[in-house]
């Protein structure tokens, strides 16, 4: 049944002119700067420059690629996930989906895949971006993956926190402001922080336990940490969806 409601939501965010305006919003702005940053890698890494002082292109240009990426993702997101149950509270239809024969987790989950699913797809299309290097250059691909791995469970966070949101209220504007400004506050968390690098509420950032996957690096700490964000408030919507069953 998770499958069949992640089909559902899929396909309502290809049958919207909304989800293919995203879609290709996204993949233009990606593809700008993939190709701006295989420019300024040509003309930063010329001859003025000491050979033991050059990087690879796949660091240069993945470095600038998914970096944008993931800030891009940061308003993308919110306008993908505001309507997910908004819009059936707004709609009066929640009734309706709590009285179908599926387990709140099931649509929670169900409308969690879809969304994922749709962005995955963009995703993969930076990545297919990424490896087309290897056409005329030796490309790291661990660092690739690396960051493909870590944008995939960063752009989860999102829409997890973005369902969650997305529960709280009719508005699926407001829903969307919501989302934006918690996610920004989110990822940005140790920056605000900084001059206090002892501070263990720096260490709920997104941004800095997406900062190792950019850098090529895959840590069981940060995998274990963007789980447990994506769990706990898949799970918060889920107690939320469930009280308003019980209020009827």
């Amino acid at each position: 049944m998770i499958i069949n409601i992640a089909r559902k939501e899929l396909k309502g965010l290809f049958s919207s002119p909304m989800g293919w305006v995203i879609l290709a919003l996204l993949q233009f702005v990606f593809a700008t700067f993939f190709l701006m940053g295989i420019d300024q890698y040509f003309l930063t890494m010329s001859g003025a420059m000491r050979p033991d002082q050059r990087i690879g292109v796949t660091e240069f240009v993945g470095s600038n690629v998914f970096g944008i990426a993931s800030f891009i993702m940061l308003f993308a997101v919110p306008l993908l996930s505001m309507r997910l149950i908004s819009e059936e509270r707004r709609q009066q239809t929640l009734p309706f989906l709590f009285s179908a024969p599926l387990s709140l987790t099931e649509i929670v989950l169900g409308k969690f895949f879809g969304l994922v699913t749709f962005l995955t797809i963009t995703i993969l299309l930076i990545g297919s971006m990424m490896f087309s290097l290897n056409l005329w250059a030796d490309i790291d691909t661990g660092f690739v993956l690396s960051n493909i791995a870590g944008l995939w469970l960063l752009v989860a966070s999102f829409c997890a926190l973005g369902i969650y949101v997305s529960s709280t209220t009719q508005q699926p504007v407001v829903a969307a402001i919501i989302t934006f400004v918690a996610l920004f506050a989110l990822l940005l968390l140790d920056h605000f922080l900084a001059g206090d690098p002892s501070n263990t509420v720096a260490y709920l950032s997104l941004m800095k336990h997406f900062e190792p996957f950019s850098r090529g690096l895959v840590d069981t700490r940060d995998i274990a940490y963007f789980v447990l964000f994506i769990v706990t408030f898949l799970t918060l919507t889920i107690r939320r969806l469930d009280a308003d069953r019980l209020r009827g």
